[in-house]
C-alpha cells in the first residue's frame, strides 16, 4: 500500500512571513514614523529663542526662522545659517515652563 503525502495549503506556507512582517511593522516601522511625524511638529514650532541642538553637534539659539533654515546664534556676533532637518533636538520652546518653576 503506498503512502499518500498530504498536502500543505499554500497558506500555510506564506503565514510565517505574514508573521513576521508584522512583528517587523510594529517594532520597528511604525515606532519610526511616529517619531519622524513628532519631529516634524518640532520643526514646524520653531520660533526664535529656543535653544536647539544640530545634528552635527552645535548648540545654539534660534535667532530667525526662514521656509528651509533656521539662523542659530553659536556665540557673540556668531551666527549660523543651518537647514531646519539638521535641528536634533529643541531643549527649550520659548514660553514653557520648566517643572519646578512659576
Amino acid at each position: 500500500m503506498p503512502l499518500q503525502a498530504t498536502q500543505v495549503s499554500p497558506l500555510f506556507n506564506i503565514l510565517p512571513l505574514v508573521f513576521i512582517f508584522g512583528i517587523f511593522y510594529f517594532l520597528i516601522i511604525r515606532p519610526q514614523r511616529q517619531r519622524e511625524k513628532e519631529h516634524q511638529k518640532v520643526l514646524q514650532n520653531l520660533s526664535k529663542n529656543d535653544e536647539i541642538v544640530t545634528t552635527g553637534g552645535i548648540h545654539g539659539t534660534v535667532v530667525n526662522v526662514k521656509d528651509k533654515t533656521v539662523v542659530v546664534r553659536v556665540d557673540d556676533n556668531v551666527k549660523l545659517e543651518v537647514e531646519k532637518n539638521c535641528v536634533a533636538f529643541v531643549g527649550k520652546i520659548q514660553g514653557a515652563v520648566k517643572p519646578g518653576e512659576k
